[in-house]
């Protein structure tokens, strides 16, 4: 299942969301495409910018709490299973 955070990150002046699989980076990737992201992937997540994530919630992602998106990707061996660097 495909799972977003509220906009709580910023950068470069703009808050993001969060969007991660509870499931694999091969569902992510998919839904992502689906979603028609592109260069916001980074380790684990794709960067949703903050005037985008109603669409992506009204397209059937579930939104949920930052602390549960970590939760999520250790549960599913994503959050250690994408190298630092």
């Amino acid at each position: 299942m495909l799972l977003i955070d509220r906009p709580i990150f910023y950068r470069d002046g703009r808050r993001f969301a969060h969007l991660i699989s509870d499931v694999s980076l091969e569902e992510l990737h998919q839904g992502a495409l689906r979603l028609g992201l592109d260069r916001s992937f980074h380790r684990d997540h794709y960067d949703i910018p903050e005037d985008y994530v109603s669409a992506v919630i009204e397209s059937g992602v579930h939104q949920v709490d930052p602390r549960d998106i970590v939760r999520a990707l250790r549960r599913a061996g994503l959050r250690s299973a994408v190298p630092r660097g």
